[in-house]
């Protein structure tokens, strides 16, 4: 389904039944709801799941000006979407991933969500002169995306380091996620870069300690760069556990879809 919410059409994915504690997923940049794959099927298992497309991907839409993708506005069109389906301020967990995690942290400050989880996410960066070149390179990359195109971005995008560990899932499953990134478009990549990229992200660092959700951290021990991350995040937030999967890299969901889904739902059951 999509929705309207504060002027533009956001794309929604629900799994489970209405009476089950509400889970809503963010996913990463060039992902979609489609691209959690099964994994909405085995949360529903115990949650009534909210998949949420961010504009400029999936079925979402693709405004022309970049400050509408900002995180402000992000936070703004997320709790609009929960309140047209019914999810009162206190009842949901917000997860996220990536770039989902950078908007979902974000946008736990609001105090609608009654828990989080972050998958590979970080508070930005703190150093004003790595923000400002982020920003630069983020632009580079988003004038790249417009110029030669989505599928030449994809190809891109899904060999870079990061994304390495990705080599071990199925064939079939590698081959989804590829036809996943390939809906995009270029416009709405693009500018979602240029609103909410890393170099855009306001840095949140100094907040951590006043975030009283309690907060499960989500890497795979393949990336050590966010393992790093969720290191430091840990000792500045109240109440966070941090969980590190074997086997895994920066996509902890799909390269070890059953701990993931058992570690989420052992944290929501907890609560």
């Amino acid at each position: 389904m999509r929705l309207e919410v504060n002027g533009v059409h956001i794309g929604v994915e629900q799994q489970g039944e209405q009476e089950q504690s509400p889970l809503v997923l963010l996913h990463g940049f060039t992902g979609s709801a489609q691209s959690w794959g099964s994994l909405l099927d085995k949360l529903a298992k115990s949650f009534h799941v909210i998949a949420l497309d961010m504009l400029g991907h999936g079925q979402s839409d693709g405004p022309n000006e970049p400050a509408r993708y900002s995180m402000e506005h992000c936070r703004a069109d997320i709790i609009a979407a929960l309140y047209k389906l019914g999810i009162q301020e206190g009842e949901a967990i917000l997860l996220g991933y990536s770039m989902g995690g950078r908007i979902a942290l974000y946008t736990a400050f609001s105090g609608y969500f009654r828990a989080l989880i972050l998958e590979s996410a970080s508070p930005g960066l703190a150093d004003p002169i790595e923000r400002k070149q982020r920003r630069k390179s983020d632009t580079a990359l988003a004038e790249r995306i417009e110029r030669e195109g989505v599928a030449t971005f994809v190809h891109h995008w899904e060999r870079l380091p990061l994304f390495a560990s990705q080599k071990a899932m199925p064939q079939e499953q590698q081959e989804a996620l590829h036809q996943q990134r390939l809906h995009n478009t270029a416009h709405g990549l693009a500018n979602s870069l240029r609103g909410v990229g890393t170099g855009a992200q306001p840095a949140l660092h100094d907040a951590l300690s006043q975030l009283t959700l309690p907060v499960l951290l989500l890497t795979g021990e393949l990336d050590k760069k966010f393992c790093g991350i969720a290191h430091s995040m840990q000792r500045q937030l109240p109440y966070a556990q941090w969980s590190i999967v074997p086997n895994a890299g920066h996509t902890v969901h799909l390269e070890q879809p059953e701990q993931f889904v058992r570690l989420a739902t052992a944290f929501g059951a907890a609560l």
